[in-house]
């Protein structure tokens, strides 16, 4: 869970209907089969220009470790850089640098993504460089002793040492009190010094399996060629032992509203309000997704007449829904402008909250966050990369790539009643976390 303006993860799409159409015209053209091995394959081409993208995911996350060993989704992130059975360390980004392309991964609770971008030729280059860090077990003593130093660095900068950094931690803590997402994906500090390479095998020969991943190419390749590729160079990676077992997904709901103060070395006060609703794919998601643009988004939004016109009392604020795999959270953020006060700020959140949960929204006003929601998406579907991340998205966490097609329009469907509704049952201030942050006071 991240607390910064811009958290929403949001998915994408393409070209528009005419003016004051209900529906996006989407429509991602693709292939798909899988190996004997169990690994998938989309094949999406564009041949708009000679380029290529090639996303491989894992369906491996934060939620996937066990309380005492986190952190390790994100450190083997970082690790399938330090070489594999063919590739020396550092030589992985080298060898894309040169073709001409550039490449990246990230984790998050419910994935592990890595991607490379390159001319359209060097697609055999990213599927053997790719297909070698999926082999076998290749990490070494100095990498992990590396990699672990890299992480616990990136956690001191990211979270310990940064203004309101650890806000995201403790929010994640308090809104799943049990289970798999109460951790952050980063980990713990303990856990990372703990970790052994006994601990770091079992967790590649667990998850980084073929039959755990999906493979997605888009851009301009011939298909046919792709295809034999795609057979040389990952058909022979076995599977899994004992098959990928689901997780047993844990958590709880709280029963009153949890209000915590913190302190620090910040520039302002600041409060943070939190609510757990129902996963991403969910009617509610959607739901809350729209109410956060009509809360947010531009400046005729509520919060920014109320917050930033009317009263000048926050600097920066901001309303995003983070859907995850097995729930999703609604983030409110509002850092405090000098004569303002914490509670001033969630007054007036407070405020807002209440009238679209009891009446309904302009239509205006509701117009306006549609409109909003098919720019976006529709400038999330403009790169190829955009394109194989979001199939490998959809395939992964809803084993239904075609959803890249019809994903506008589920959240189109919403209506200023669906809105009214999901935020009187879920945005109820006995579900939520409130987060007060101010400023350490020097003695």
């Amino acid at each position: 869970m991240v607390i910064h303006k811009g958290t929403e993860k949001r998915r994408r799409k393409q070209s528009l209907t005419k003016a004051g159409s209900s529906r996006i015209a989407v429509n991602v053209n693709f292939s798909a089969f899988r190996l004997e091995n169990g690994m998938s394959v989309i094949l999406r081409k564009d041949e708009s220009v000679p380029v290529v993208a090639v996303d491989l995911c894992y369906h491996v996350g934060s939620k996937n470790e066990k309380k005492g060993k986190t952190g390790f989704a994100h450190l083997f992130e970082h690790l399938m850089f330090e070489g594999s059975a063919h590739v020396k360390k550092g030589e992985f980004d080298r060898y894309i640098s040169l073709a001409g392309g550039y490449n990246n991964a990230y984790t998050t609770e419910d994935v592990t993504n890595y991607y490379e971008v390159l001319p359209s030729n060097q697609l055999p280059l990213a599927l053997w460089l790719e297909s070698d860090r999926m082999l076998k077990f290749s990490v070494s003593e100095e990498a992990l002793s590396t990699q672990r130093e890299v992480v616990k660095e990136e956690k001191r900068w990211r979270v310990d040492n940064r203004p309101y950094g650890n806000v995201s931690e403790r929010m994640q803590e308090l809104v799943f009190p049990v289970g798999q997402y109460h951790w952050p994906v980063i980990g713990s500090m303990e856990d990372l010094n703990a970790a052994s390479m006994s601990d770091v095998r079992e967790f590649y020969e667990r998850y980084y399996t073929p039959d755990n991943a999906v493979l997605v190419i888009s851009g301009s390749f011939d298909e046919r060629e792709a295809e034999k590729l795609i057979r040389k160079y990952f058909s022979e990676i076995p599977p899994s032992k004992n098959g990928i077992l689901p997780v047993a997904f844990e958590d709880a709901q709280h029963d009153d509203e949890i209000v915590e103060a913190l302190n620090g070395n910040v520039p302002a006060p600041a409060v943070f309000v939190a609510y757990k609703t129902p996963a991403e794919g969910s009617g509610e998601y959607y739901d809350l997704s729209q109410l956060s643009k009509l809360l947010s988004d531009g400046n005729s939004s509520r919060l920014y007449k109320r917050l930033v016109y009317d009263r000048q009392a926050v600097s920066e604020f901001d309303v995003s829904i983070e859907g995850l795999e097995k729930a999703s959270v609604l983030l409110f953020s509002g850092f405090v402008a000098p004569g303002h006060s914490v509670e001033e700020v969630l007054s007036i959140f407070d405020e807002e909250i209440d009238k679209l949960r009891n009446s309904l929204a302009t239509q205006y006003e509701f117009d306006k966050a549609r409109n909003s929601t098919a720019a976006a998406y529709v400038g999330r579907l403009s790169s190829n990369s955009g394109v194989a991340d979001a199939l490998a998205h959809y395939h992964t966490i809803f084993q239904d790539a075609g959803i890249i097609n019809s994903e506008v329009d589920r959240e189109l469907a919403v209506t200023r009643n669906s809105i009214r509704e999901s935020a009187g049952r879920l945005l109820e201030r006995n579900r939520r976390v409130v987060l007060y942050y101010h400023p350490s006071v020097e003695s």
